[in-house]
């Protein structure tokens, strides 16, 4: 990897690090050796949380728990830093073992997910927690801008209510893959809904949240196109 690589992605990420070894930490991932970046992944997970869950308390002041506690899980999901991930172009600047470089490790989202929350935790131990609270809710803010209520709702009680709506069908749900060790498992499902013309695909670490990532992804497609 080199410097102007880094250098490149602390401008999309908005810091420049005092300690940049952090940053080289917060990038490499564990099939590269023993040192790498699970332990700030955890840090990181823990102030992203908090930092979503404020936002949203302060965005939604008539929000209910349930409903805060919702969109949370839909901002912090794996999908969601996969996709915060490859808009900074993370995946170009990882560190990955041989095995993972080979199989395109560069683009899995859980190691993509996983560097985000790495390099929060990276930056709250280079600079603080303000500036780490900062960098997360301005990678965040369109995202955050974009919410409602409405969206609170669990993605598959909203596609079946805009089904139901409409007279049609409920949606079916398939799992079509398992992959994994057991405590490492990736589910992949597939939703088939009457009016789309192929079913479209969820995959996650359980079944159930690869149902709602199809379910999602259904009601995106189904609503765009009414």
């Amino acid at each position: 990897m080199t410097d102007i690589l880094l250098e490149r992605l602390c401008l999309r990420l908005g810091h420049q690090f005092s300690r940049p070894e952090l940053l080289e930490l917060a990038l490499t991932h564990r099939s590269a050796g023993s040192r790498n970046n699970e332990r700030l992944e955890f840090l990181g997970d823990s102030i992203l949380g908090f930092t979503i869950g404020a936002a949203l308390f302060e965005k939604f002041p008539q929000g209910r728990e349930g409903q805060l506690s919702r969109l949370r899980a839909q901002l912090v999901s794996g999908e969601t830093l996969a996709k915060l991930a490859r808009e900074m172009e993370i995946g170009d600047c990882l560190r990955l073992g041989e095995g993972e470089m080979k199989s395109g490790g560069f683009r899995r989202a859980s190691i993509l997910a996983d560097a985000v929350e790495a390099l929060i935790g990276a930056i709250y131990l280079d600079a603080g927690l303000e500036p780490a609270r900062q960098r997360v809710l301005a990678w965040f803010a369109s995202r955050l801008e974009n919410l409602s209520l409405e969206t609170a709702k669990d993605p598959k009680t909203r596609l079946q209510e805009w089904l139901q709506a409409r007279q049609r069908p409920l949606p079916e749900y398939t799992v079509v893959d398992v992959s994994g060790a057991e405590h490492a498992q990736r589910f992949v499902v597939e939703c088939r809904v009457k009016g789309l013309s192929a079913p479209v695909r969820g995959e996650a670490s359980s079944r159930r949240s690869a149902e709602k990532i199809a379910a999602t992804e259904a009601y995106n497609r189904l609503a765009g196109e009414d």
